[in-house]
């Protein structure tokens, strides 16, 4: 099969194919793409987002999608941590496109060289963004955070790390403090955590914050605990379809080495390949099913919230559904093209074997498999997202 093209690719195809050479040594060594990096770096890959007038290639969401999908093709890993820092730059164009230019600080930044991060992940925290285990406390000129964050790809080579926390110092009223912490703060820690199953080159370590001092220039927002505004969403917006994109980008892949490997493939009880046998047909097809479907799912959610479609209070619903059901059928392409390609599949070195764990790792990617069906069920049903208790 012919992998999908974009009308402007930032990266080449000799790029790309260098990535996927590199892509199972970073792997193999549970190292970070350093070289990947310095490539994206220099391509201008991590200005895509940024509109023109500052310094960026002013693409869209739907652009970047595009973009995110053609570069995990080929290297998912290196799609996915680099998706940490272009998400940011999408969500604060994004504000600045809408009238809020709160963050125009980070496009600037961003532009001329600072490398942004997610650090919302917390063990015991399954609404992130939302809730937290963290905590802020107000002191003079901003807030000092105190907390463990997990998950945090980009930890080599970031320099503002976009994080949130809770302050209670009015228990009746929490509020959750979005902010963003620049490297040389003091007052925390990375512990090198990450020891994977898939996507191991993101180098994702955990960040012990210990009373690190974030000035008010750095904070994002204010919000009362289990409420969002238009930063919030989107967060989300950025987020789920380019997770979502990412995670087809596998599903590319899988296909294209399930259709060679069939091809290719004979059996004594074959006068042809595999390719003719009627169960690797069916397994096929039910690739091509599901694949397709999540596809057009995740562009169209895409195109829609880069044309400004007004979808109301329903959006959440909509860029959950499309990553989650991104998700799931990227897992499903990649388990029939492991049945697919038989036994080989299984060893070590085998694409499809890093393909077979790289994709496990999106169902853990918020909003994960537990918490997406919550979401998508509390808006249909018209029950807020947050009503306490949570459940009962």
């Amino acid at each position: 099969m012919t992998a999908p093209t974009i009308d402007r690719p930032v990266l080449t195809d000799a790029t790309l194919d260098e990535f996927a050479r590199r892509a199972p040594v970073y792997d193999r060594e549970n190292r970070f793409f350093s070289d990947d990096f310095e490539e994206l770096r220099k391509s201008g890959y991590l200005k895509m987002a940024i509109p023109k007038e500052l310094g960026g290639l002013g693409m869209n969401l739907s652009e970047v999608c595009e973009q995110q999908r053609r570069l995990a093709r080929r290297s998912p890993a290196t799609a996915l941590a680099t998706n940490m820092h272009i998400y940011w730059t999408g969500v604060a164009a994004d504000m600045r496109r809408m009238g809020d230019p709160s963050l125009e600080w980070l496009l600037k930044e961003a532009a001329d060289g600072e490398v942004f991060a997610a650090g919302h992940g917390e063990r015991g925290n399954d609404f992130p963004l939302f809730l937290s285990t963290a905590s802020a406390q107000r002191a003079d000129g901003g807030y000092r955070f105190t907390g463990r964050k997990m998950f945090g790809s980009l930890t080599p080579v970031w320099t503002r790390l976009g994080l949130h926390a809770m302050d209670t110092s009015d228990p009746d009223q929490p509020t959750i403090v979005h902010a963003f912490m620049p490297r040389d703060t003091s007052g925390y820690t990375i512990e090198e955590t990450w020891d994977t199953l898939g996507m191991r080159a993101t180098r994702s370590d955990d960040t012990i914050l210990d009373g690190a001092f974030i000035p008010d220039r750095y904070i994002a927002r204010v919000l009362p605990a289990g409420t969002a505004d238009l930063f919030v969403l989107a967060i989300f917006a950025w987020a789920e379809p380019t997770f979502g994109s990412i995670y087809m980008g596998i599903a590319d892949r899988a296909r294209e080495l399930a259709v060679a490997e069939a091809q290719k493939k004979t059996s004594l009880a074959l006068s042809r390949s595999m390719a003719y046998h009627p169960g690797i047909q069916n397994a096929m097809a039910e690739m091509v099913f599901a694949t397709e479907a999540a596809s057009a799912h995740v562009r169209k959610v895409a195109s829609d919230w880069s044309a400004g479609v007004d979808y109301g209070h329903d959006w959440p619903m909509h860029l959950v559904a499309a990553k989650h059901n991104a998700v799931e059928a990227a897992k499903l392409a990649v388990d029939r093209a492991m049945s697919i390609s038989g036994g080989g599949g299984m060893f070590k070195g085998s694409e499809l074997e890093r393909l077979y764990r790289d994709v496990r790792c999106g169902g853990f990617h918020p909003a994960n498999s537990i918490l997406a069906p919550e979401i998508v069920g509390k808006i249909a049903l018209g029950v807020d997202l947050g009503e306490q208790p949570r459940w009962g």
